[in-house]
């Protein structure tokens, strides 16, 4: 059995993590539920989310409504307390160079659009329903395989524009100053549901969900602050499927 907190886990917040994922598993066993010791760090996404014996996980909105929906179970989503978004959702902020004279992100319908990975909704989805909303799209020049890689590419120039987690951006901030000093924000996507926190197919949903309610709330104030968590929410799988997913890109030049 495995447990995994892959989406926004970086040294930073691994020891918070790991407190975290200690108040669940101790609230799952509780319950009777097994749990494991610790947190997988080295299994890969796709493995994880997928895997027979997964106790708890956490992946992303699009492969949960295009891929993983039905197979797993939905326990709900974390509230990261985020500007602009409901309890339990998220959004993308839009990032330009520093010195990007460009004041919205229509400005750069036709620059080169970098992005993590074509199942990304923060990355890909939600910024191309953005631009769709306003009758464009944007020109995927470059995958970089990550959020932090997305706004280094920016930053570097090596992409005009992309759109990065709300939640990785205010860790940019917070540890990577450098970085977010040659960046600005000017325009942020439309809010949907938040990271689905998943286990595998016929585990007990609402249990699972007590318990993660319960550890948000007991979360120690230090690793509240770090993982910036505000709460757990339960989110429908409903809610998730209505977003649209637009199509992926094709194989960037």
């Amino acid at each position: 059995m495995i447990a995994s907190l892959p989406m926004y886990d970086r040294p930073e917040t691994a020891a918070a993590h790991d407190a975290l994922w200690a108040l669940v598993r101790d609230g799952l066993r509780r319950r009777g539920i097994a749990a494991p010791e610790a947190l997988d760090r080295g299994i890969g996404l796709w493995e994880g989310w997928e895997h027979p014996r997964l106790v708890l996980g956490q992946t992303c909105g699009l492969p949960y409504r295009t891929r993983l929906h039905g197979r797993v179970e939905l326990a709900g989503a974390f509230d990261y307390g985020l500007e602009g978004a409901p309890p339990g959702h998220y959004l993308s902020v839009f990032v330009v160079r520093a010195d990007d004279p460009a004041r919205d992100p229509e400005a750069h319908a036709a620059a080169r659009f970098a992005f993590n990975q074509p199942e990304s909704h923060s990355g890909w989805a939600a910024p191309q329903l953005w631009a769709a909303a306003r009758g464009f799209a944007f020109r995927p020049a470059l995958e970089t395989g990550a959020h932090r890689a997305s706004a280094r590419a920016v930053a570097e120039g090596r992409a005009d524009i992309a759109a990065i987690d709300a939640v990785t951006w205010r860790g940019i901030l917070r540890w990577e100053a450098d970085l977010a000093a040659r960046l600005r924000v000017i325009g942020r996507t439309d809010p949907s549901p938040g990271l689905p926190l998943i286990a595998a197919r016929g585990a007990d949903a609402a249990a699972l969900a007590e318990a993660l309610a319960e550890a948000a709330e007991a979360l120690a104030p230090a690793d509240r602050d770090i993982l910036g968590i505000a709460g757990f929410v339960r989110v429908a799988a409903a809610d998730y499927l209505a977003v649209p997913t637009p199509p992926p890109p094709r194989d960037p030049a």
